[in-house]
């Protein structure tokens, strides 16, 4: 993060409690460590609550041999926020052990525990401790109910993506599937669909690993594998709990793609997930866990891959010179009317961005799709009949955003 950034947010977080520098060894400090949980209380709550306005998703609290380093994820990315004197790391990582009611007193196993704060909205934090060799380091995983949960149209596809998923998700029975890296929103994805689904007349039940967005009217289970319970025995159960739509947070195993595969072909929608790189590496990976082509032919209804991009700043964004070297490498053609653009900077931005959107390959079983799965075609293969077909690779649909002016050429390059 550019150093004026770095100042502001120091400012904002130390202004109030604590009256010191982003990196300060100062006796003030090490006589904050030695007074009472007041001032170290205010400044957790101070640093919560920045996280939020600041549109933070996690907050990294790591040790360091000489510091103690405060990093903030927004829009996918880490900035660093304040570097602390260590003293200060365990009493602070104790204090949000205490709010997940987790055992301050076990240092040398992971835990994981979770939380809420209320501002103008409540938000579910969940807090991840794992030991290093400076101590404990801790994650928070920051959600807002209310902004999670998306209408369709705003999780970034075009019309005809819209179109081809909302088809999907009317349908009497198959699996959906989405894929992509951790962080590109599949989560988002799951619980906006399940979100568009919600209805009286429907039975709707998920098992996660865990609960990241509670939805009213949806029957949702935690995973307990410490208990016995994993994807597979609660899948087994809720398959006899009359259920009309199923959402599984993983495939993980072959078992339990085989059983939300006999699902989706009994009857039953089931949405799901997998860490593929593209759609068509999807079909390569349920072959490679060991369930047949024909399966999957009769089961999948369609499978989408997802990346998340930061969006320019509408307020800073200028022209890219750079924009017809990369035009001409990519061989990518512009209207008069696009202009490719780039990140400035400004107070009410970070770096040049604000948001992000989604970036989406959809890939449909169509009739020519299925006749090459059984034909055992490879995934670049189907890849190649997809898009003679018309459907959008990631790569295609980042240069449409780039077209559009949403979001620049080295966040383009970045994510695809």
């Amino acid at each position: 993060m550019e150093k004026n950034v770095l100042s502001e947010f120091a400012q904002i977080l130390l202004a109030d409690q604590l009256n010191y520098e982003t990196k300060n060894t100062s006796t003030e400090f090490a006589a904050f460590a030695r007074m009472d949980d007041a001032p170290l209380v205010q400044y957790v709550d101070k640093l919560l609550c920045t996280a939020v306005e600041r549109g933070a998703s996690d907050i990294h609290l790591e040790p360091q041999a000489e510091e103690f380093r405060i990093r903030f994820r927004i829009d996918g990315l880490l900035y660093p926020i304040a570097l602390l004197p260590p003293m200060v790391a365990q009493r602070m990582i104790s204090r949000l052990k205490i709010m997940a009611q987790l055992d301050i007193a076990e240092r040398r196993m992971p835990q994981d525990g979770q939380f809420q704060i209320s501002m103008t909205q409540t938000i579910d934090c969940r807090i991840s401790t794992c030991p290093t060799i400076y101590g404990e380091k801790a994650v928070l995983r920051l959600l807002d109910t209310q902004k999670s949960v998306l209408s369709i149209e705003q999780l970034g596809m075009n019309a005809s993506q819209q179109i081809i998923f909302s088809q999907a998700l009317t349908a009497a029975h198959g699996m959906i599937l989405v894929t992509g890296p951790t962080g590109s929103g599949k989560t988002v994805t799951l619980y906006t669909a399940l979100n568009y689904l919600n209805d009286t007349h429907l039975n709707i039940t998920s098992i996660e690993d865990p609960v990241e967005i509670h939805l009213p009217g949806i029957n949702q289970v935690n995973v307990n594998r410490k208990a016995g319970l994993d994807f597979t025995a609660v899948l087994r159960s809720l398959l006899r709990q009359d259920p009309d739509i199923i959402m599984i947070g993983e495939m993980r195993d072959r078992e339990t793609a085989e059983i939300g595969m006999h699902a989706a072909q009994t009857g039953h929608l089931v949405l799901s997930t997998l860490h593929t790189n593209n759609a068509a590496e999807t079909l390569t990976r349920l072959v490679n866990m060991g369930i047949p082509a024909y399966d999957l032919i009769s089961s999948i209804r369609l499978i989408m891959a997802q990346r998340l991009a930061r969006c320019l700043c509408p307020f800073c964004k200028i022209p890219d010179i750079h924009s017809e070297q990369f035009c001409h490498d990519w061989k990518l053609s512009l209207t008069v009317h696009s202009t490719l653009f780039t990140a400035v900077g400004c107070p009410r931005c970070i770096q040049g961005y604000q948001g992000r959107t989604g970036i989406f390959e959809l890939l449909p079983m169509t009739e020519a799709l299925i006749n090459a799965i059984a034909q055992g075609a490879s995934a670049a293969a189907i890849t190649e009949r997809a898009h003679n077909l018309g459907y959008l690779s990631l790569q295609q649909s980042a240069l449409e955003k780039l077209r559009q002016g949403l979001i620049s050429i080295a966040e383009l390059k970045r994510i695809v």
